[in-house]
């Protein structure tokens, strides 16, 4: 007895020594986001209020962002592991010299919409001559703008559209002084609902793709920090399966309780949180596990890219994104 009692406090105090080391071995991210919080980042917040993060044996840095183009920039210059952001932006940017890959696509697909009043007889994108749309210049939406109009045979002197501050974008649509707004779905249209009631006209409609949300990180990055970032997704994927599986309202109670001053609505929150869900397969990603990427949907967005004179000397499907972290 006394030789087992010698152990067992020799076992307490390796322990209790351990513990420590333990804590203070927690792989630490940053996580920068696209925007202020909407229903996108539930994920993220969900697994930190979850614990998830912890039991990954990570410790992350969930920054609010001040938009895809602007995060996209922190990741490639290292000032942040990783961005939540459109990843159709990816290409261009490859084109111009940066390094970073989509590593988890949760939004697989195309979002882009442009909204209109639940009313309007608007249908095609034909039906927008003579209309008046507003979006900021640093939109996913920017490089495809003029293709999208081609496909009603429109073009900038027979549509509108006008280029204003992010701050101003949601003034100027809901005090009606533009007919239409380009955004993505998910964000956009709860938001509208309050104060003007909308639909959606949906940019995928015309043959365009363009991948949503979804992780980047630098390629150095993708190297040097493997292993957590192959636990950051099992979280964002575990985080995902468990709202898509009916408890949307925990996702939603994480966001208001991770950013209590940013005064979110809670309906919103959730119509952007299931609407988010409902994006997250192409016919090629069916049945794949949350955050897999297929190389057909890529094809067809450096297509797209191509043909709205987005892209000069694209590269391969494989230059945008990688499956390595997906489990």
């Amino acid at each position: 007895m006394k030789t087992s009692g010698i152990v067992r406090r020799a076992a307490l105090a390796a322990a209790i020594a351990l513990a420590p080391a333990a804590a203070g071995a927690q792989d630490k991210l940053t996580v920068r986001l696209d925007f202020s919080p909407w229903g996108v980042h539930a994920a993220m917040h969900l697994a930190e209020v979850k614990g998830w993060f912890k039991e990954a044996n990570l410790a992350v840095d969930v920054q609010d962002g001040r938009g895809s183009g602007n995060t996209l920039q922190l990741v490639n210059a290292g000032q942040v592991d990783v961005g939540q952001i459109q990843l159709g932006l990816l290409a261009q940017a490859r084109e111009n010299g940066a390094t970073v890959k989509s590593f988890a696509g949760f939004d697989r697909r195309t979002d882009l919409v442009v909204l209109i009043d639940r009313d309007s007889p608007v249908k095609t994108v034909a039906d927008f001559k003579g209309k008046n749309l507003v979006v900021f210049a640093a939109s996913p939406w920017a490089p495809l703008i003029d293709h999208w109009l081609k496909q009603g045979g429109l073009d900038r002197t027979t549509v509108n559209v006008m280029f204003v501050d992010p701050a101003a974008l949601w003034g100027t649509y809901t005090a009606r002084r533009a007919d239409g707004l380009m955004s993505t779905i998910g964000s956009a249209l709860p938001v509208a609902e309050k104060p003007r009631p909308s639909k959606g006209i949906l940019a995928e409609d015309v043959g365009i793709a363009f991948p949503s949300y979804g992780l980047i990180a630098t390629e150095a990055t993708l190297k040097a920090k493997a292993d957590a970032l192959k636990r950051l997704v099992a979280t964002q994927q575990k985080a995902w399966a468990y709202m898509r599986d009916g408890k949307i309202e925990e996702g939603v109670d994480a966001m208001l309780k991770q950013r209590p001053d940013a005064k979110l609505d809670r309906d919103v929150q959730r119509e952007q949180i299931k609407i988010t869900i409902d994006f997250f397969d192409t016919p090629a990603t069916k049945g794949k596990p949350i955050g897999w990427q297929a190389e057909e949907d890529w094809v067809k967005t450096i297509a797209t890219l191509q043909a709205a004179g987005a892209l000069k000397s694209p590269g391969k499907p494989s230059d945008y994104y990688t499956n390595e972290m997906i489990q």
